[in-house]
């Protein structure tokens, strides 16, 4: 359940850093959201904490067909929002990934790298691609949320 309280700034503390951040942001603060929030691309991220993990949508992959090839970052590289990080390559097209958000990868799934078939075989449990430790929670809401995507997809195909 997300909490949303009306403030208008806060300060969010981790171990590393303190930030302010809006109301807007705050909602996504707390650890126990389970929401996965997607971009026009296709990416999905799912927040707990201050790490996002990072992968494709069902629609992706399942667009692309069987995933023969995961080019991921190294771990320590900083991304920027909507900056391509890495790549996919199936039997019938290749696809660039792009963050959603800005932050430092912390984490990559090294094995879709060897057994890239797990994105087609389970893209939102063993698929996921990499870990960022976010700069900003600000990014997030301008994500889609479970429902609007579902609304872009189907519009797109409309």
């Amino acid at each position: 359940m997300i909490r949303i309280i009306k403030v208008t700034n806060c300060i969010w503390r981790n171990a590393n850093h303190t930030q302010r951040l809006s109301a807007s942001a705050l909602r996504f603060s707390t650890s126990n959201v389970k929401d996965r929030y997607y971009t026009e691309k296709h990416e999905w991220i799912d927040v707990k904490d201050n790490i996002g993990t990072i992968g494709i949508s069902d629609y992706a992959q399942d667009a692309l067909g069987d995933v023969v090839y995961a080019e991921l970052p190294s771990v320590g590289t900083e991304v920027k929002i909507k900056e391509e990080c890495g790549a996919l390559e199936s039997v019938k097209a290749a696809s660039e990934l792009y963050s959603p958000v800005s932050g430092k990868v912390v984490e990559i799934n090294s094995q879709v790298e060897t057994r890239p078939a797990l994105i087609n075989q389970s893209c939102y449990e063993n698929g996921w691609l990499f870990k960022l430790e976010l700069s900003s929670l600000e990014e997030i809401p301008n994500l889609m949320n479970e429902e609007q995507y579902a609304e872009f997809i189907k519009q797109d195909h409309s």
